[in-house]
């Protein structure tokens, strides 16, 4: 969300600056503050992750150290420049420097956070497909760094992300903008943030629903069993039937209540050189749970399609009864005001399959998972998990009551001393 937020705000800030009218800096002033929290958010959920790769996986690192280390310090290192360089003058150099530098400060902020970013995904699709690296003496040693970079997951998993970032932006806007209209008179700008909340939302949806299928048809052709998974396709066979709702057990795959059909799961599973499609029966080693990814894979792209046809619904709404949303029915304000949490889950959703897939292996078909885990005791790792869990969870409290607080009240601009207007 930060990093969508961030080129949200870029583009308020440059459209304010080209056309001063109100309307876009009023947007910028409310939304850079929300960015501002999802940034600090986000800058404090990747400490841990630092942490538990030393202490989960102490000989994790051993192995791929030659890989990791190169990749963190770039993230670090863009995040840290941004951070010293920009972000101070984003937030708080607006009347200190001309517009065209400002407008600078923060298209560079949104950059360097996308490049950040792009290192961790980097990083993640590499140990799905780890090509640019050899193994030797049970370490990974880098042959070619563009090779390992561009690796053949990087082009899903980044479309992925930026669709889900863009598509919990989208979301956000509605839900805030819906929630507003449901207490109060909306102004100028939180109109047009409702506007551009439900097209965002309705193309940031299609676009994952594609990342979707571009991932499972690429999982397909390289781990054509954990694409049986997927699918819930239990044995190899001529007509694999596609499962729309409905759990298949292994030994009997017609049973009361599963809905298929015979369209569609053929786009998603490997196919043998006899011409039959593969199945879970195929497989020669442990596998991930086979019902999480098969429901994983599902409730998103459920709930990608309904917040697509409530982005429609907003849109016919708008051309018929103009701008205004408190003019809308409010069943369908309420609706909206969920997506927000909506659009989450289908994150969780859908990153957890991807990162899931690739168990029971940490580094894919080749480090497994049990060979680098830590010795710690379960009552110190059970310790840990719920300090995290209480930890963020009263940051995560925090971020929604502050957002809710700026919803309800708006944004008041408070003049310095000494400073002038």
């Amino acid at each position: 969300m930060a990093m969508a937020l961030g080129w949200f705000v870029c583009a308020c800030r440059y459209l304010a600056w080209r056309n001063p009218t109100a309307v876009w800096m009023d947007a910028y002033r409310f939304w850079v503050r929300v960015f501002a929290l999802t940034f600090f958010m986000a800058l404090a959920s990747s400490i841990p992750l630092l942490l538990e790769l030393g202490i989960l996986w102490p000989s994790l690192l051993e192995r791929v150290g030659n890989v990791v280390g190169p990749l963190i310090a770039f993230g670090i290192t863009t995040l840290f420049v941004i951070k010293s360089v920009f972000l101070g003058v984003m937030f708080f150099g607006q009347r200190r420097v001309s517009d065209r530098a400002h407008v600078l400060s923060v298209c560079m902020v949104a950059l360097g956070l996308t490049a950040t970013i792009f290192w961790g995904l980097v990083l993640v699709s590499w140990t799905h497909t780890p090509i640019g690296a050899s193994l030797v003496d049970g370490r990974y040693l880098v042959n070619d760094w563009w090779e390992l970079i561009f690796n053949p997951s990087l082009f899903w998993l980044v479309v992925q992300f930026v669709a889900a970032s863009f598509l919990m932006l989208g979301c956000l806007l509605l839900c805030i903008s819906a929630w507003q209209a449901t207490r109060r008179p909306l102004q100028n700008y939180e109109k047009l943030i409702y506007q551009i909340g439900f097209i965002l939302a309705f193309f940031a949806a299609g676009i994952q629903l594609f990342g979707l299928d571009g991932h499972l048809r690429a999982l397909a052709r390289t781990q054509p069993v954990t694409a049986a998974a997927v699918m819930g396709i239990w044995e190899t066979g001529a007509h694999p039937a596609f499962i729309w709702i409905g759990w298949p057990e292994a030994s009997d795959g017609q049973e009361p209540g599963l809905i298929a059909t015979d369209m569609g799961a053929k786009r998603w599973m490997g196919q043998q050189s006899d011409g039959n499609w593969v199945g879970l029966d195929q497989a020669e080693q442990d596998l991930p749970s086979v019902k999480t990814l098969f429901w994983l894979a599902r409730i998103g792209a459920y709930l990608l399609i309904w917040i697509a046809g409530l982005s429609i619904v907003a849109g016919w709404t708008v051309i018929r009864r103009g701008p205004d949303p408190a003019k809308y029915p409010p069943r369908l304000l309420q609706a909206q005001v969920w997506l927000g949490g909506l659009s989450t889950i289908v994150w969780l959703c859908l990153w957890n399959l991807n990162e899931i897939e690739r168990l029971p292996f940490m580094v894919w078909n080749t480090i497994r998972q049990e060979d680098v885990i830590t010795s710690a005791s379960a009552s110190v790792l059970a310790t840990g998990l719920l300090g995290s869990v209480f930890i963020y969870g009263a940051l995560l409290f925090g971020w929604i009551r502050m957002v809710v607080h700026a919803a309800r009240y708006g944004v008041v601009p408070v003049r310095k001393p000494g400073v002038r207007p």
